[in-house]
């Protein structure tokens, strides 16, 4: 086993010897970073936690708007596990295909990201890990994240927008995503129109009309017990009008109508917007059929396909409800103080209710960005989704259900860097819906920014 992973180790020395010359590079808008990475993962190993040592080489070139991330990893152990006895182990699944996985699934996830552009622009791509996957206003895919099982397995994904405007055209175009390119489960594509442009009335000119095709071509890819499992397909139309463009207050007016695998349709309006720059606020109106699943593909779809699917295909029995959605959030300095809280759920408990329902009860999503300057030496990334809030017996028992980890995702990255050296501490616990207990990652990180 040793002598099999003497290639690997010789071949991140020599990333490591060789890179310094491509580092002078500065013109032109060029630039290149490595980082070098020390530090101990847990992993799942046969059902128990098992410690690794790993090291991490992470390049980053950027030119222009083109950026391409690199996360080498080789976790290894001098302990174990299995075979016994070994004196140095490198963890294969991070190199060896192993059960339904590809060697597209394995090494593809060695690029962190490949980017072109930002969320908004005219042209906009990025390759890799995902955490606020979006189309449209978000009725049918919202802040999707294909992140959920780092470190064990990344996933390699895709998100691409192009909008006519790029070519002076601004009456069409369209946004796409893939969850897994290595897999093409998750995909979608929203092409929208700007029917009005031509005109020089302010306000109608702005109007954008879409239509979303969000689709799962193999709900139980990730849940062992659940494989071959039918397509699951959502579409829909949107609109989304801007009413306020000033620096005071921004305000847009949107809505969608959506259908769930030809089974069920549900609604939704609403409206949102910034004040003096740094609040950023939001509500919805929501009217939803027998067994219509909003935001079916959310942050936490990937642990919950299976639930999802049971009401997709009216394995369960989801009654008519309206709904309701509220956010508020604010951004300062420069957005390096960013925090947003969500809380929706339904009007009303239909009666008789149904405990095992978690439409039934309130959910919330919270974001937490604390960037790098604002604090000396400290930067922070935390988000919390918690869905079945409990509200029947009063306040108190919302209280208490928002901190129990049950039905939630907790992730946060905590950095501490002094000089060009960065001390990380990434903790997530997610609860299994399948195996109906927590799966807890920690780690501690160190890495040194040699360029």
């Amino acid at each position: 086993m040793t002598r099999m992973w003497r290639p690997v180790l010789v071949l991140l020395l020599a990333l490591f010897v060789a890179v310094p010359g491509f580092a002078q590079e500065g013109e032109d808008g060029f630039s290149f970073g490595l980082g070098l990475g020390i530090g101990v993962t847990t992993y799942d190993e046969g059902g128990e936690p098992f410690a690794y040592q790993s090291l991490t080489l992470t390049p980053d070139i950027a030119f222009g708007k083109i950026g391409i991330g690199l996360d080498i990893t080789l976790n290894y152990t001098f302990t174990g596990p299995p075979p016994a006895g070994t004196d140095f182990y490198v963890r294969e699944e991070d190199w060896i295909p192993k059960g339904d996985d590809s060697i597209l699934d394995v090494y593809l996830p060695k690029f962190k990201y490949i980017r072109y552009g930002f969320k908004g622009d005219p042209l906009y791509a990025k390759f890799g890990s995902i955490d606020d996957a979006t189309l449209g206003n978000g009725f049918i895919m919202g802040n999707y994240a294909n992140t959920l099982f780092l470190p064990e397995k990344r996933l390699f994904g895709l998100n691409f927008d192009l909008d006519g405007a790029l070519f002076n055209f601004p009456y069409v175009g369209f946004e796409s995503f893939v969850a897994n390119l290595a897999q093409y489960d998750v995909m979608g594509v929203r092409p929208y129109v700007r029917p009005l442009a031509f005109t020089e009335i302010p306000l109608l000119q702005n109007l954008e009309l879409g239509g979303t095709l969000v689709v799962d071509r193999d709900p139980g890819l990730y849940l062992e017990p659940y494989q071959n499992l039918e397509t699951v397909a959502l579409y829909g139309v949107d609109f989304r009008q801007p009413l306020l463009a000033k620096d005071a207050i921004s305000l847009a007016l949107f809505g969608d109508l959506a259908r769930l695998h030809e089974r069920s349709w549900g609604g939704m309006v609403g409206f949102g917007g910034r004040l003096v720059k740094i609040i950023t606020y939001g509500a919805q109106v929501r009217i939803l059929g027998e067994n219509f699943v909003p935001v079916y593909f959310d942050t936490a779809y990937d642990l919950y396909r299976y639930d999802k699917y049971q009401i997709a295909k009216s394995i369960t029995d989801i009654p008519a409800y309206n709904g309701w959605l509220a956010s508020l959030g604010t951004s300062l300095f420069n957005d390096l103080l960013v925090f947003s809280v969500s809380l929706d759920g339904p009007f009303s408990k239909p009666e008789p209710l149904n405990p095992d329902n978690y439409l039934n009860y309130p959910h919330l999503y919270a974001i937490f960005q604390l960037g790098e300057g604002l604090v000396p030496n400290v930067s922070m990334d935390a988000s919390y989704d918690k869905r079945s809030l409990e509200t029947g017996n009063g306040a108190v028992n919302f209280f208490e259900d928002l901190v129990d980890r049950e039905d939630a995702v907790i992730r946060a990255r905590l950095n501490y860097a002094i000089g060009s050296a960065v001390i990380s501490l990434v903790y997530q616990i997610r609860w299994d819906p399948v195996a109906n207990d927590w799966a807890v990652t920690s780690g501690l990180e160190s890495a040194i920014q040699l360029f």
